[in-house]
């Protein structure tokens, strides 16, 4: 009986020929019936696929196999089964798109001049000794936030990643330099690239969640300062941690609470909102 399975991983690392890493990884994960994003720079890899679990334990072995990428955290979950509807590997100038590749240092270790990384329950001893001197700051898109957050965080108003250096740029979290500011992001990736660009920019005390919200809630669940689900870029569409989960999403059309993105098609294309299962049943979904 086939289990389903997806695995999401980063590594911050040179890699001085990324085409080549390119083929290596398509035919690695192809050979494997996968599907996902793989995105290659010269900065390192970021992968999310998926496929049954003996399939995806074959690739991961296989890219472990590769030094550089032998310590890449990965982080599993279940998959719903063609949670994705192709297989893509790309080489980009980012693998996380921030616009700025030049302002990314990158040495054997990772991301250089980038914040602290706080394991899940660090990050409650600092909460603990620091109190509201600690901010949270959300790395991820503003719609992501809707459904799910730690508690009192700041949701910078971006619509894409790209949209953070200009936010930053903006001033209008200057205030924010003088606390102890902690960034996360689904799996830590963005935090990476995120944290770096707030330390270049005078934010002195800067720490990441080290594994994302995935690590944290594997390790607290909903008894931890998160609320709510988690927004995933796949068929899932969003996950719980557990069953005590919060539903902090509200249906754009009738006010119910709910965790549920849908596309609407409308004049203008597709419209990602939240639509509780009233308002837009899964049968009618493009």
């Amino acid at each position: 009986m086939a289990i389903p399975k997806i695995v999401l991983f980063y590594q911050f690392t040179p890699l001085a020929d990324p085409e080549a890493i390119k083929l290596w990884q398509h035919s690695l994960a192809e050979s494997n019936n996968l599907t996902g994003r793989i995105l290659i720079s010269e900065h390192g890899i970021n992968a999310t696929v998926g496929g049954d679990i003996e399939d995806v334990k074959r690739y991961v072995k296989g890219t472990r196999s590769y030094a550089p990428f032998k310590m890449a955290d990965i982080k599993w979950s279940d998959g719903l089964g063609n949670d994705f509807p192709r297989l893509s590997v790309k080489v980009r100038s980012e693998i996380v798109t921030f616009g700025a590749p030049e302002e990314l240092a990158v040495d054997k270790n990772g991301v250089v001049g980038g914040g602290v990384h706080l394991a899940p329950k660090e990050l409650h001893e600092l909460v603990d000794n620091r109190g509201d001197d600690v901010v949270f700051f959300d790395g991820r898109n503003a719609f992501e936030a809707e459904i799910g957050r730690f508690r009192d965080a700041v949701v910078p108003d971006v619509t894409t990643t790209r949209d953070f250096v200009s936010e930053l740029d903006s001033g209008k979290y200057d205030h924010l330099k003088g606390k102890a500011v902690v960034t996360y992001c689904t799996g830590g990736v963005r935090c990476e690239v995120l944290s770096s660009l707030m330390r270049s920019r005078g934010f002195d005390e800067v720490y990441q969640l080290a594994g994302g919200i995935v690590r944290y809630g594997e390790t607290f669940g909903d008894k931890g300062l998160w609320d709510g689900s988690l927004y995933v870029f796949d068929k899932r569409m969003n996950i719980e941690f557990s069953s005590e989960s919060k539903t902090i999403g509200v249906c754009v059309d009738c006010g119910t609470p709910t965790p549920r993105f849908r596309n609407r098609i409308d004049g203008d294309g597709r419209t990602l909102e939240l639509l509780c299962e009233s308002c837009s049943p899964d049968l009618e979904q493009a």
